[in-house]
């Protein structure tokens, strides 16, 4: 068996609650910033605006995105 194998194992026993904050412990261990990633992020955003501001993409409306997943 392996080490996440094992972890999981003894996770399952947990009660809910400590469950829960075994998982955000995990997920902000994840959550560091990435300044390589952020500076990906603030181009796509700055090319998205552009490609709006020159007509080439269109804003929907959130009612109109939510009537797709209906």
């Amino acid at each position: 068996m392996t080490v996440v194998e094992n972890i999981f194992k003894e996770a399952l026993i947990l009660k809910p609650s400590v469950k829960v904050q075994l998982v955000d412990e995990l997920l902000k261990s994840l959550d560091r910033p990435d300044k390589e990633i952020d500076k990906f992020w603030a181009k796509e955003a700055e090319d998205r605006i552009d490609a709006y501001d020159q007509g080439e993409i269109r804003s929907v409306s959130l009612d109109e995105v939510l009537k797709k997943y209906n």
